[in-house]
């Protein structure tokens, strides 16, 4: 009987470890296709990078839970996967999109969702939730769906504020960055019209904190593996 414990034991062990190994696997690839289209806009690549821990501390300040922060750390870098199927010609124009075009990059938000949304695995499935709804507006003007305040999901609600200012303050094939204020006061501008008041305050109060931890990130850049490590 012992034998048949020990022998149980080792093979619920070596499945846990085989599961854990595939969605390693998984989440590694969702990875590189992310920082593939994040390379369209970023010729560094590290924005997706501060995105995740601006996110993870962001959430914490909040009173969010350890667990959720962590894994939104890990799911954030993966919004703008849908970017890969946008055009150059669209991401990369310099100047004002037509309507036809704008339609066309707003589609990036449902195809990220749809990319990453038939998993079954959380990571993914929160991963997908941040996709569809980074651009969602407090006041309901976003895309893809109009969510109203908090009928647009936390998860998308934090990103949205980190990656509107993140976005400001680094170079764009159409304009060169803003100053670390005035893109806060631009955020602050958009406080309960684009983000959600709450979250805004959160981040502004601790802007200093926020920056720092963004310099320390771009000094020292995560390597690929310890970004695709999970918990």
């Amino acid at each position: 009987m012992e034998r048949i414990v020990q022998d149980l034991g080792r093979m619920y062990h070596e499945r846990n470890e085989a599961l854990r190994e595939v969605t390693r696997a998984h989440h590694e690839a969702l990875l590189r296709l992310a920082l593939a289209a994040d390379y369209r806009d970023d010729d560094t690549g590290v924005h997706m990078v501060r995105i995740g821990y601006l996110a993870e501390a962001l959430a914490l300040l909040l009173g969010e839970p350890e667990g959720f922060a962590r894994m939104l750390r890990r799911a954030a870098p993966m919004h703008d996967v849908g970017k890969i199927g946008i055009p150059d010609a669209i991401l990369k124009k310099p100047g004002a999109y037509t309507p036809d075009e704008r339609a066309q990059m707003n589609q990036h938000a449902q195809m990220g969702a749809d990319i990453l949304g038939r998993s079954r695995v959380p990571l993914f499935q929160l991963a997908a939730e941040v996709a569809l709804t980074h651009h969602e507006r407090w006041d309901g003007s976003g895309y893809p769906r109009g969510l109203v305040g908090e009928a647009i999901p936390i998860s998308g609600r934090i990103v949205a504020v980190v990656d509107f200012f993140d976005a400001l303050t680094m170079d764009r094939c159409y304009r060169k960055a803003f100053s670390d204020e005035v893109a806060l006061g631009m955020l602050v501008q958009q406080r309960g019209v684009a983000f959600d008041p709450r979250i805004v305050d959160a981040f502004s109060h601790q802007v200093h904190d926020m920056i720092a931890l963004r310099e320390r990130i771009n000094a020292n850049p995560p390597s690929f593996e310890q970004l695709a490590e999970l918990a």
